[in-house]
């Protein structure tokens, strides 16, 4: 009888990264689907001051429940600081753009976060940008300008609209530099909720003054919309996203934000039936190759 101890080969840990990365562009370009029905039932202030009051109010109470709070002071008021650019101003100046422009483009312009983020990275974060980085990053350019091109030629857009989203995006791009910038400590899941509820304080006073509460027209697509909004917008994919940003960067993370336009308008075909062409899916091979040249790790030197 062998005497010899038994060696047992490593068990390979599983890596969720993928799904990770999978679930959070699904449930992201949704939302502007969901944003979209949402603002045509809704005023888009009350609906996110809504929004966000209760996702802070699900998650914080969860926490205190099982009494597991774990932020300091410092770190706390950073991500309330977060949320008023991540939620509060993002979305805000978002769903009223979204009021006059359709999903798809709504989704364009915020998909050139990656663009802007991997700048300011450079700058400000001392990110590295080499040239394979700039080439995915310019691939991803013109793969959303080709999804969206014939959407643009046969859309209804309005200026006004259009400024609107463009400074949701500036707001997004913001708050992107400032997670890595500042790098809260903690827990994510506490943190995103005192995102949500700082949003929530900051736009309930505005959504009053500004909007109709007697525009709201309660709906089963509104009340579907706004489940959503709470439970896999606000409260998993913004999870998600800063899980991301810890993860793989803020340059590689941002440059997930080029999958928006094309899942956005397969959402936005399948649910609201807004235009689409054959020819618009050619543009979703540069985006892929613009994602995998962005985030592809660098070969280590020997």
């Amino acid at each position: 009888m062998s005497l010899a101890p038994s060696i047992s080969a490593p068990r390979t840990r599983f890596n969720s990264l993928p799904l990770a990365i999978g679930l959070f562009c699904l449930l992201w370009s949704y939302a502007f689907v969901a944003g979209k029905i949402g603002v045509t039932h809704c005023p888009p202030l009350i609906l996110l001051a809504a929004r966000f009051s209760l996702a802070g109010i699900l998650i914080l109470g969860a926490t205190l429940i099982r009494g597991g709070w774990s932020l300091s002071w410092r770190d706390a008021a950073i991500f309330a600081v977060l949320g008023i650019a991540n939620n509060a101003l993002y979305l805000g100046l978002g769903y009223t753009g979204l009021q006059s422009v359709s999903a798809g483009l709504g989704g364009l312009i915020v998909s050139a976060n990656p663009v802007f983020t991997a700048a300011l990275a450079a700058l400000l974060l001392g990110e590295g940008m080499t040239w394979r980085k700039a080439s995915g990053l310019l691939l991803g350019v013109i793969g959303v300008t080709l999804i969206v091109w014939h959407r643009l030629l046969v859309g209804t857009d309005s200026l006004h609209g259009i400024v609107f989203t463009l400074a949701s995006l500036a707001s997004l791009v913001a708050g992107t530099i400032l997670f890595k910038l500042l790098a809260p400590k903690g827990s994510l899941w506490i943190g995103n909720g005192v995102q949500n509820l700082a949003a929530g304080i900051v736009l309930t006073p505005v959504a009053f003054t500004f909007a109709d509460i007697h525009a709201i027209d309660v709906t089963p697509g509104l009340i579907g919309a706004f489940a959503f909004l709470v439970l896999g917008g606000s409260i998993l994919a913004y999870w998600l996203w800063f899980h991301l940003l810890k993860v793989c960067g803020a340059t590689a993370a941002s440059a997930y934000h080029f999958l928006m336009p094309p899942l956005g308008m397969l959402f936005a075909y399948l649910v609201l039936g807004e235009h689409v062409e054959a020819r618009d899916l050619l543009g979703i091979i540069p985006v892929a190759l613009g994602i995998y040249l962005v985030t592809r790790p660098a070969k280590a030197v020997a």
